[in-house]
């Protein structure tokens, strides 16, 4: 089989190849829409971003700065940023953030927890109450304004 070309009069471009991939070339936009025997679609933009469709719903947006998300049908997404942080969002909104540096924070509507590699854990609440654990077993509490409520030196 050959390839099979038609060039439409607003200069977009539809490419059949003989492995039955289909390329369409949208002249205006600057993008490449392919899609292949199985179902997956991939788009090219002008601007360096790759969008990948896959049959299952799965997107994975490649951007410029080498940023991927990933978008799940049941409504999670997942991003990883070239310094390697990642960032997953749930259905319900929390959010978890892991680190390179090793620490990772999670994301509700009633908190903000950072945890550190050393097993410190500190907590913000929604009311702006400051919570820390250290790993010895002190605890410090703040008040939304910064002032200590509670500190169990050991």
């Amino acid at each position: 089989m050959t390839t099979i070309t038609v060039t439409f009069f607003n200069g977009d471009v539809k490419q059949v190849m003989p492995d039955q991939r289909v390329i369409y070339y949208y002249a205006d936009a600057q993008t490449t829409h392919t899609t292949y025997p199985d179902g997956l679609e991939v788009l090219h933009f002008s601007n360096g971003q790759i969008e990948k469709h896959y049959p299952d719903g799965r997107k994975e947006i490649t951007f410029p700065d080498q940023t991927i998300k990933n978008l799940f049908m049941d409504g999670r997404e997942e991003s990883i940023f070239p310094d390697g942080t990642i960032v997953r969002v749930q259905r319900d909104g929390s959010k978890t953030i892991e680190f390179n540096n090793g620490q990772r924070e999670l994301h509700t509507s009633q908190f903000k927890r950072r945890e550190y590699p050393d097993g410190t854990v500190k907590t913000v609440y929604a009311n702006g109450h400051q919570e820390t654990k250290y790993v010895c077993g002190r605890v410090r509490v703040k008040d939304k304004d910064g002032n200590i409520i509670m500190d169990t030196k050991l």
